[in-house]
């Protein structure tokens, strides 16, 4: 009776322990993102429902303990995401940030994370810096940075002649990497790089930030910027003339929803780089069938990347039997990635997930068959083209 007794007991403890590993009995995921700004179409409501999607593939359980998913909109401001964060971690009990939109914003909560041993997961920022000097132990970025855009791109630019490049760039962390990637590969490979302006976030006016690149007479105009001020930029370019003009326009991150924004009669013809489109295979587009029912549209890959980034943590977590941030991504990084868009990718010593890319075109009018039939994909760009070798990176996490 009494080594029943103590059988028993050593089991409710072990149980018990079983118990402690997930942190107050819920997986909580916080999605931060942008509801308000420049970005929500792209990120915003959409990035929570596809995070639910991934929950709800698991039956909203993992490792035994329910799947909570929480949302915050950081309305593209590091100071408003910082505190968001901070408030989640301490306070709040969540175990793991996703999306995070906003170059400064991700690089600020991968620092809080990486403190507060959670997780940062890194969809739509940009910038190389996260899978650089600023890496972490507890961050994965996940579906593209400025490397693969700029070199991606720029490669296909250059294979058409034209060498002479001047630059319009956002004015924060995320358009100066993208600039910077883009600048040094067009001067490696025989361009040269003739201009820079900066614009500051949400601009309206773009007029003579581009009469100064107009003037410099570069055959390409690259734009490093994103989302509305993009599309404002491309509109406003095509109102001066500039492509008529005879010079080029090279966005360096285009989404087809800028591409619906601004119309296929200015864009047709754009060379662009992405990880993911809608219409790839049968399973990206059943995929964003089930978004498209709720959006009335597909998603962007920033929100593909949300859903692929979730379903890989959640993986982790149930393989791992814990949600301790550090070993959640160790494990992350064991385990071969395997979405809807993503077959055998691998997640890096430095946080990047190492994926192919995909060499898109944007369609004529009369090549597309009606609403977000957008682009074609032309050519994929294997891993190594677009990553920066762990020889070259700057991340301490990196054995060299």
């Amino acid at each position: 009776m009494l080594r029943s007794l103590a059988v028993g007991l050593a089991g409710v403890l072990l149980a018990g322990t079983a118990i402690a590993q997930i942190s107050g009995d819920v997986v909580r995921i916080g999605i931060l993102t942008d509801m308000s700004a420049s970005s929500a179409d792209s990120t915003g409501p959409g990035s929570v429902e596809v995070a639910r999607m991934a929950a709800a593939e698991v039956n909203n359980t993992v490792a035994g303990k329910r799947i909570e998913i929480v949302s915050g909109d950081h309305q593209q401001k590091p100071d408003v995401g910082a505190s968001i964060a901070r408030r989640w971690f301490d306070a709040e009990g969540v175990d793991v940030i996703a999306d995070l939109p906003h170059s400064g914003v991700a690089l600020a909560v991968q620092e809080l994370a990486k403190n507060a041993n959670k997780v940062a997961l890194i969809s739509s920022a940009g910038t190389s810096l996260l899978s650089g000097k600023n890496c972490s132990p507890n961050g994965v970025h996940w579906t593209f940075d400025t490397y693969a855009l700029s070199r991606g791109t720029a490669a296909a630019v250059l294979r058409q002649g034209a060498k002479s490049w001047a630059f319009l760039t956002a004015d924060y962390a995320f358009g100066h990497a993208l600039e910077k990637d883009a600048a040094e590969y067009v001067s490696q490979n025989g361009g040269r790089v003739l201009a820079s302006v900066k614009h500051p976030f949400n601009a309206s006016d773009f007029a003579s930030f581009l009469l100064q690149l107009q003037g410099t007479k570069a055959e390409v105009i690259g734009l490093a910027t994103a989302v509305g001020d993009l599309v404002n930029a491309v509109k406003q370019a095509s109102e001066f003339g500039i492509q008529a003009g005879g010079q080029k326009l090279a966005a360096l991150l285009m989404l087809d929803s800028d591409v619906h924004a601004i119309g296929l009669q200015a864009t047709q013809g754009t060379y662009l780089t992405t990880p993911f489109y809608w219409d790839m295979n049968d399973e990206t587009r059943a995929f964003s069938a089930k978004f498209r029912e709720k959006f009335g549209r597909p998603p962007s890959f920033l929100q593909a990347g949300v859903y692929g980034q979730v379903r890989h943590y959640l993986k982790a977590v149930q393989a791992a039997g814990t949600d301790d941030g550090r070993t959640v991504v160790a494990k992350m990084k064991e385990i071969p990635v395997d979405d809807m868009f993503t077959k055998g990718a691998r997640i890096r010593d430095d946080g990047r997930v190492f994926r192919d890319m995909y060499l898109a075109q944007v369609k004529s009018p009369a090549e597309s068959k009606g609403p977000w039939d957008y682009f074609k994909i032309v050519a994929t760009i294997p891993a190594a083209d677009v990553t920066l070798p762990l020889e070259k990176s700057e991340c301490p996490l990196v054995k060299k």
